[in-house]
């Protein structure tokens, strides 16, 4: 059975655990060191309210402000993984403690996979359950449409049939009007919107999916997930446990827009809620990183995901920055931390299941196979 309360001080320490393991930085870290600062951008809160914002939405703008006010742009070359919460050390905590991960700046399906696996992972600990993975997608705007034209076909059929309050509401919000068919158990035969995704929003759940897979994610298709608000686009995902959702995340292109200057920057983003303990969370000191685990090539990425969990439950005192793909990006970060080893995987590791250990004070390296890895780290460190 679910948990109803958790404390306050595993919220924040599984919570930070998670993110170094699988790449998020602490929004409060990038105050002091800001990468990529750009003027901010006036925010366009009429266009903001136009996009109808659910409780989710509410509080990733309000993340999205953060990330504007210390000036942090992310890029292609510079992606921003972060984690955030309200939990704040020394200050009593809030009942309803909420706490997000999001990949801002790339557009590429392991932006999605990492975010997934922070959640699950996360979940996992918090609510000493296997969460169920469920994953639809709900299109881009060429989708949105189509899924529309289609929903007002389905309620003008059944007229006779479905519920007059029902029929009332599908003629201000289709969307809202199917949300309310899915909640009352009368979906058997509702379109989903993956029956009219667009071609490039079908190649884009493909790759997830295939991703997914790829790295042994477990997750369960979802044909009738779906939310209205404006706010969100192509993949959605939820975890439940127990039947009852604990987290929703989604690409949410749309509200980045309005925050950064020049392109539209690709977003994902997921936000757990939790109810807490209301004790006050005590500032722990974090113990020095002994390596920092860099990759390069999708045989490594998707290695280094299935790789995180085991070193997280060994406790292994690594970090890695699994969403960013540049090479020189993760060194640069790497030497940030200034961990004394580096461990490194290309494509040619990735298929001899081999990983590079340099030592950063000699420059030695040894090749190391990935059987009894963790051991030898635990050994070294």
């Amino acid at each position: 059975m679910m948990r109803e309360f958790i404390p306050v001080e595993e919220l924040f320490n599984k919570s930070h655990a998670v993110g170094q393991y699988y790449g998020f930085t602490p929004l409060p870290s990038l105050t002091a060191k800001a990468r990529g600062t750009a003027r901010a951008k006036p925010v366009d809160q009429n266009a903001l309210a136009n996009l109808a914002p659910d409780s989710t939405a509410d509080t990733i703008i309000s993340f999205l402000k953060q990330c504007q006010n210390i000036e942090h742009v992310p890029s292609p070359r510079q992606p921003l993984f972060v984690w955030h919460t309200n939990l704040a050390p020394g200050r009593p905590a809030q009942k309803k403690t909420i706490i997000q991960f999001h990949a801002l700046g790339s557009d590429r399906p392991i932006a999605d996979a990492v975010v997934i696996r922070a959640v699950l992972a996360l979940s996992h600990d918090l609510f000493r359950e296997t969460p169920v993975v469920r994953i639809n997608s709900m299109g881009d705007k060429e989708t949105r449409a189509r899924y529309a034209r289609e929903l007002g076909n389905f309620f003008k059929k059944r007229v006779s049939t479905l519920p007059e309050e029902c029929l009332i509401i599908a003629k201000r919000d289709v969307l809202e009007a199917a949300e309310l068919v899915i909640a009352r158990g009368w979906a058997d035969d509702l379109p989903s919107p993956i029956e009219h995704l667009s071609d490039a929003s079908r190649k884009r759940f493909e790759d997830l999916l295939e991703y997914l897979e790829m790295t042994e994610t477990p997750y369960e298709l979802a044909r009738h997930l779906i939310n209205r608000s404006r706010a969100w686009s192509d993949i959605c995902f939820e975890f439940t446990v127990d039947g009852k959702r604990v987290a929703w995340g989604s690409r949410y292109n749309d509200l980045t827009k309005h925050f950064f200057p020049g392109p539209v920057t690709s977003a994902t983003g997921a936000v757990i809620v939790v109810t807490s303990d209301g004790k006050a969370v005590q500032k722990a000191k974090s113990p020095r990183l002994r390596f920092s685990f860099v990759h390069i090539g999708d045989e490594a990425k998707r290695l280094s995901i299935r790789l995180a969990e085991d070193f997280r439950k060994a406790r292994v005192s690594l970090a890695q920055d699994i969403g960013v793909e540049s090479l020189t990006e993760q060194l640069y970060l790497a030497e940030r931390r200034n961990s004394p080893y580096v461990l490194i995987m290309g494509r040619k590791e990735a298929l001899e299941n081999t990983a590079i250990l340099r030592n950063r004070q000699t420059q030695e390296e040894t090749v190391l196979p990935l059987l009894g890895l963790i051991d030898r780290l635990k050994a070294i460190a």
